[in-house]
């Protein structure tokens, strides 16, 4: 397997058995996913959904299952997920946007409900702590921002550690190291994350102030904050 010579183009082709390389490749995914749709508050029915980054609408499909009847804005930088996206829902009212993130015009006091599934690692610090107060601010007063992802710092000891867990259990489904091999090529080019008590502080930083670690095995996390 060779990497695309952007993230763009790495997606596109990505597409193709998106669901069951995530499932194969990124540990805890499926447990991850899941940590969009749980434990809200009751009385939580969003009218505007955005899904930033949403590769073949995984997150949405989720969320779906508990608001059928939302408002929902899908927005990812690569056609072909927004292409599987639209096939996908067809049956549902849903806006489809491709942009980069750094390129999308947030809506102020707009979206109920703010999504990020394993899209924000491509981002570096300096960006995630611009797309977080934009997020901050697209959200009306109770909003929520679910956020599910790698957080490591690759400078700091504790990634070495992540990367022997890592291996081991893509080797399991890909003996022969390609896939491996491939991970590494692209997380090298394209991944930026970051620890997940610098994007708590970041997150506060922007403005939110209930901030919850929902759900955390070894490095991957999932994040909840709350604007207030």
């Amino acid at each position: 397997m060779r990497i695309g010579d952007n993230i763009v183009n790495e997606f596109n082709e990505f597409s193709v058995n998106y669901t069951d390389d995530m499932i194969n490749c990124v540990p805890h995914y499926l447990k991850l996913l899941s940590s969009f749709n749980e434990d809200l508050p009751e009385d939580f029915t969003p009218q505007y959904i955005l899904d930033f980054g949403c590769g073949n609408g995984n997150v949405t499909s989720t969320l779906l299952q508990l608001f059928p009847k939302s408002n929902f804005v899908l927005l990812d930088a690569s056609q072909q997920m927004i292409n599987l996206c639209r096939t996908r829902f067809e049956a549902y009212g849903v806006e489809y946007i491709t942009s980069y993130f750094k390129d999308y015009r947030f809506k102020e006091d707009h979206f109920d409900l703010i999504t990020a599934g394993f899209s924000l690692h491509h981002c570096d610090s300096e960006e995630k702590k611009i797309l977080f107060r934009k997020i901050n601010k697209s959200l009306k007063k109770g909003g929520i921002f679910g956020y599910s992802d790698l957080m490591v710092n690759k400078n700091k000891p504790e990634h070495l550690k992540l990367l022997n867990e890592w291996s081991t259990f893509v080797h399991k489904s890909f003996p022969d190291g390609e896939k491996w091999e491939w991970i590494m090529e692209h997380y090298d080019k394209f991944d930026r994350p970051d620890g997940y008590n610098d994007q708590i502080k970041w997150l506060k930083q922007a403005g939110f102030k209930n901030i919850r670690l929902t759900t955390k095995e070894s490095y991957w996390v999932h994040l909840r904050a709350i604007k207030e």
